[in-house]
C-alpha cells in the first residue's frame, strides 16, 4: 500500500485532520494537497478508507467533467458564448435558441429537472439529452439560476458528443485521466472494483437527527429535482449513487465520479500555471472561474456562487482565494485549484458528512492550506 507523507510545514493541517478522527469514531478521510506538481500533504485519517481506495464523490464529479469542457474550449472545439443550437440544433425547441453554452453550464438555462422521469440507463446517454432538448425552460433563460443537479451533467455530455464526436467519459479517460495517471474515473472499470469503498449514510448524533426531523419541507421544484430518476435517492445498490454498479460503470458527469484524494488533487494541479502536463491554458480556467451566478439558488434555497460549471468561494463556503474554482459533493468531499497560491486541494470523507455538501472540516483545512501556502511563497 502506498505510504502517506506530509511536508513538515503542513503538519498542523495533518494533525487537525487526525484530531478530528480521534474524537469521531467511525470517521475516516483522505486529504491530498499539492503545490505545483509537488505533493505537500498526503494523509489518511481514521478507519474505513485506505490511502489508495476509491469511493464515490457525487457532485465533485461536475468539476472533473468541467476539465473536459476546458480542454475543448482550449482546442477551439467549443465556444462558451456561442448558442447551444450551433452544436446541437434540436436543443432550440420551446424558446431555447438563444441559450449559450456558458449560460447552460452556469445553472441559468431553466432546465434543472427533466420533463419526465429518467431511467438510470439514460443518465449517461443521448436519451436524457433528447428530453431536455424538447422541453420548455422552467424560467426565462438567464433570468435566474438554480442548481441543475443532474441535468448539467446531461448538458455537458451532449455538448461533448456534438463538439468532439465522442463521449465525455471517453474523452476524459483518453485525453486527461490516462496521460496524468490520475486515480479518478468517470466510469470505473470492473477490474478496479476491489478498490471501491461503499458510500455510507451519515451517522447523525441526536442533535443532528432532531435538526433533520424538524426541517420544513422543500418546495415542489427542489423535490422534483431530487426525484427525477426511476431509482431511489439513497445508497442502496439500486439507488442514485456509485454504490449502484450501473452508475459506477457509466460515470454520469453530474454524480458518477469514483476516485481518491490523490487522484483529484493531481487533476486540479494540472489546471494551474506551470503544470507538467497542463489540461488547458490558465486563461481558459480563469474564464471558467469568472462569476456567472451569485445569490439565492432557486433550487437549493441557499446562497450559491458559480462560474461556468465550477463552484466558486463565497461567504457560505470560503474555501479558497479570489479566483479559486472547484466543486463539492453531497457526501462532504471537496476538490479545487487556487491559482493565487498554486494549491490543488482534495478531501474525501467517509461516511457521508452532515449537513451535506462540503464538510465544514474541509473548509477549515482548505483555509489553513491557503495560509501555509501564502507564508511559504
Amino acid at each position: 500500500m502506498p505510504e502517506t507523507t506530509t511536508d513538515p510545514r503542513f503538519a498542523n493541517i495533518a494533525a487537525k485532520l487526525h484530531a478530528h478522527a480521534a474524537v469521531h469514531p467511525g470517521f475516516s478521510a483522505q486529504l491530498s494537497i499539492r503545490i505545483g506538481d509537488g505533493l505537500v500533504c498526503d494523509e489518511l485519517a481514521g478507519t474505513g478508507l485506505d490511502v489508495d481506495s476509491m469511493t464515490g464523490v457525487y457532485s465533485v464529479s461536475k468539476g472533473v467533467a468541467a476539465l473536459v469542457i476546458a480542454q475543448l474550449v482550449y482546442d477551439g472545439a467549443l465556444e462558451l458564448d456561442r448558442a447551444i443550437v450551433d452544436y446541437w440544433p434540436e436543443f432550440g425547441a420551446q424558446g431555447k435558441t438563444a441559450i449559450t453554452v456558458r449560460q447552460a453550464l452556469s445553472h441559468r438555462a431553466g432546465l434543472p429537472v427533466a420533463a419526465r422521469t429518467l431511467s438510470i440507463g439514460e443518465l449517461a446517454d443521448a436519451g436524457a439529452a433528447s428530453v431536455l432538448a424538447e422541453q420548455r425552460p422552467l424560467w426565462a433563460p438567464d433570468s435566474a439560476f438554480g442548481y441543475h443537479a443532474l441535468t448539467i451533467g446531461i448538458l455537458m455530455e451532449e455538448l461533448v458528443r456534438r463538439s468532439a464526436g465522442t463521449t465525455l467519459q471517453r474523452f476524459f479517460e483518453t485525453q486527461i485521466r490516462e496521460p496524468l495517471a490520475a486515480d479518478f474515473y468517470l466510469g470505473l472499470p470492473e477490474d478496479l472494483d476491489h478498490r471501491y469503498r461503499w458510500v455510507e449514510d451519515p451517522r447523525l448524533d441526536p442533535t443532528q437527527a432532531a435538526e433533520v426531523a424538524s426541517r420544513p419541507p422543500v418546495d415542489a421544484l427542489a423535490a422534483a429535482v431530487f426525484s427525477n430518476t426511476d431509482a431511489p435517492d439513497d445508497r442502496s445498490p439500486q439507488g442514485v449513487s456509485t454504490n449502484n454498479v450501473a452508475i459506477r460503470r457509466r460515470g454520469p458527469a453530474a454524480i458518477g465520479g469514483v476516485g481518491n484524494a490523490r487522484g483529484l488533487s493531481s487533476l486540479y494541479a494540472a489546471t494551474l500555471a506551470g503544470a507538467r502536463r497542463p489540461i488547458a491554458a490558465p486563461d481558459v480556467f480563469a474564464d471558467l472561474a469568472q462569476q456567472q451566478s451569485w445569490g439565492i439558488d432557486r433550487v437549493l434555497n441557499v446562497a450559491n456562487c458559480f462560474g461556468t460549471v465550477f463552484m466558486l468561494p463565497q461567504p457560505r463556503m470560503p474555501f479558497g482565494s479570489v479566483g479559486a474554482y472547484g466543486h463539492d459533493g453531497a457526501g462532504g468531499a471537496l476538490a479545487f485549484a487556487d491559482p493565487t497560491t498554486g494549491v490543488a486541494f482534495a478531501y474525501i470523507p467517509s461516511p457521508m458528512q452532515y449537513p451535506g455538501g462540503a464538510d465544514p472540516l474541509s473548509i477549515e483545512l482548505a483555509r489553513d492550506a491557503m495560509l501555509v501556502a501564502r507564508a511559504i511563497a
